[in-house]
C-alpha cells in the first residue's frame, strides 16, 4: 500500500510554473507551492503473498487497487 502525491498533477503544475518564468516572471518572485492532491495506491499480490487481509473500506477508498 502506497500514499503519496499525485505525479500528473505536480507536473501539470511545474509547467504552469515554466510557463511564468518563459513569459519574463523572476523565478524568486513565484510563490512556494505545496502538493494539493494525494493518492492511495493498494497491490493486492503483494498484501496476499505477506499475509496482509485488507478490509473492504481501505479498497474502495483507494484511487487504484493492483490486483
Amino acid at each position: 500500500m502506497a500514499f503519496g502525491v499525485n505525479f500528473v498533477d505536480l507536473l501539470r503544475r511545474a509547467a504552469a510554473f515554466v510557463d511564468k518564468i518563459f513569459k519574463g516572471a523572476k523565478p524568486g518572485d513565484l510563490p512556494f507551492e505545496r502538493a494539493t492532491k494525494f493518492e492511495t495506491i493498494v497491490n493486492l499480490k503483494t498484501a496476499k503473498v505477506l499475509g496482509v487481509e485488507l478490509p473492504t473500506s481501505v479498497l474502495v477508498r483507494a484511487d487504484e487497487v493492483i490486483e
